[in-house]
């Protein structure tokens, strides 16, 4: 019923729409309990798209990394970055 009827004004069913689908996507896409900082695998690089193991959280804005560019860019972000999360351990977990 996300068309109009003549019953109900285009305010109307635009209203129920929204209402009815923010209530569904907020059950559906309710977030895992993880915790605050975990890297997931949905988590990219953002130089290579590869899986982030690092989170740099800098004063304007976080950059995720792989463990690769992570190493390689750590001399850049070292001094400048508020906090770094770092799981590139997880690579060599067994």
């Amino acid at each position: 019923m996300s068309e109009n009827t003549p019953f109900q004004g285009i305010g109307q069913a635009k209203k129920w729409f929204h209402l009815d689908m923010t209530a569904l996507l907020a059950e559906t896409n309710a977030p895992a309990k993880l915790a605050v900082n975990s890297l997931t695998a949905l988590d990219r690089c953002d130089r290579c798209n590869a899986q982030a193991y690092v989170r740099v959280t800098l004063p304007k804005g976080e950059l995720l990394f792989c463990g690769h560019h992570a190493r390689a860019h750590s001399s850049a972000y070292q001094g400048i970055a508020l906090s770094i999360h770092d799981e590139s351990d997880r690579l060599y977990a067994k």
